[in-house]
């Protein structure tokens, strides 16, 4: 993996791939799939992104949990005060190291950061520099930069379920229930429902290789390799849309729960694996829990019944959870496209770096070699 991410050409394919540059709706194909007129699916495209019920499509970077193993989970109190609170605000949108970001009153906290490292030593050390980020390139002063903060650490290496994808299940479960769905404005129907589904699972998506060849100076053949070899070294997904919020639909309840299985088996991971409402699971030792998920809901009563379902199913393992309720109006900020992106684009900087030192060296060997007539290598 190491070595791919130190290519300088595989970097610029990740950049345009990953931030949606290279990537469209194959409007024909899903024509084709969907058994409707391309105008009818592409007018419904367009309503679907500009209502902001999904977003168009990328290639997510499953790099990211190797480069950054570490999920650090921090609640903190942003000081009160409007200004001071508009600052560090926009930190919390702009940092490369923070994905999601949400109001919630935990205790003496009330804000919870979801944030990606590479290890406890680079999380603490991030922690560390952030008052003098916050002074320096935020204006804010000196007794509103720095704040108490609790932070839970979870390894993204032993994640055992991620499918963001799940919460078109629930989307179409409402639908059917209820005979209509509406979400962000947007009265849903059947066709809306089966572009979304095709959208949020890689079908019906299209790589622009011309734009590709244009951006990077290489060939279409040697794109297409190298895109193979990306997927195929585990930090390229397929092309897909996400929900904007990544883990949840839009007007659904998102649940960070921490929960006890006292025998968490075979059976209780399989149907954690099939469940609907569990986009991402993660094992961990956490005080006393040993698993951790992200769920989606379409309400707190929604939630309250699927718990009820799980402690019946496992009476004699369902143990203690503790419940964090994310609604959609608590959120701050949820980009993991731009923690990913960071990360490429620093990626590059280094490279561009390491490309002109590289030059610098050969020049003045080569200069070398004509002051002191050194022979070729010499110096």
């Amino acid at each position: 993996m190491s070595e791919l991410l130190e290519d300088r050409n595989n970097l610029k394919l990740m950049d345009e791939l990953v931030s949606g540059h290279a990537v469209s709706v194959n409007i024909s194909e899903l024509s084709r799939l969907l058994g409707r007129h391309r105008n009818t699916i592409k007018n419904k495209v367009d309503e679907i992104f500009n209502h902001k019920i999904i977003d168009p499509p990328v290639y997510p970077f499953h790099g990211l949990y190797k480069v950054y193993p570490l999920l650090a989970v921090v609640n903190l109190d942003i000081p009160d005060g409007k200004d001071a609170t508009e600052k560090i605000i926009r930190w919390v949108k702009e940092d490369p190291h923070i994905f999601a970001a949400f109001r919630s009153r935990q205790g003496e906290y009330d804000t919870i950061l979801f944030t990606y490292h590479k290890d406890i030593t680079a999380y603490q050390l991030w922690m560390t520099t952030v008052p003098s980020i916050l002074m320096i390139n935020y204006g804010v002063k000196e007794e509103h930069a720095k704040f108490e903060s609790s932070t839970a650490y979870f390894s993204n290496q032993l994640m055992i379920k991620y499918n963001p994808s799940t919460g078109i299940n629930l989307i179409e479960k409402d639908f059917q229930k209820k005979g209509e769905l509406e979400l962000r404005g947007y009265k849903l129907d059947n066709l809306d429902l089966n572009i979304i589904r095709c959208l949020v699972n890689g079908k019906g998506i299209k790589t622009n290789h011309t734009l590709l060849c244009e951006r990077t100076g290489l060939h279409r053949k040697t794109i297409e390799k190298r895109i193979i070899a990306l997927k195929e070294g585990g930090l390229l997904g397929e092309p897909v849309s996400r929900f904007p919020n990544f883990f949840v639909p839009p007007n659904y309840l998102l649940t960070y729960v921490l929960v006890q299985f006292k025998k968490l088996d075979e059976r209780v991971l399989n149907e954690i694996i099939i469940d609907t409402n569990i986009p991402i699971a993660i094992q961990t030792i956490h005080g006393k829990f040993n698993l951790l998920m992200f769920g989606n809901h379409s309400s707190l009563n929604d939630h309250l019944k699927w718990e009820e379902r799980y402690r019946t199913m496992f009476p004699d393992s369902f143990g203690s959870a503790q419940i964090t309720y994310l609604s959609p109006e608590m959120t701050i900020n949820s980009n993991q496209q731009m923690v990913s992106l960071s990360h490429i684009r620093e990626k590059l900087g280094e490279s561009r770096e390491m490309n002109l030192g590289r030059t610098i060296r050969q020049l003045e060997r080569a200069r070398a070699r004509v002051l002191y007539n050194l022979p070729k290598g010499g110096g």
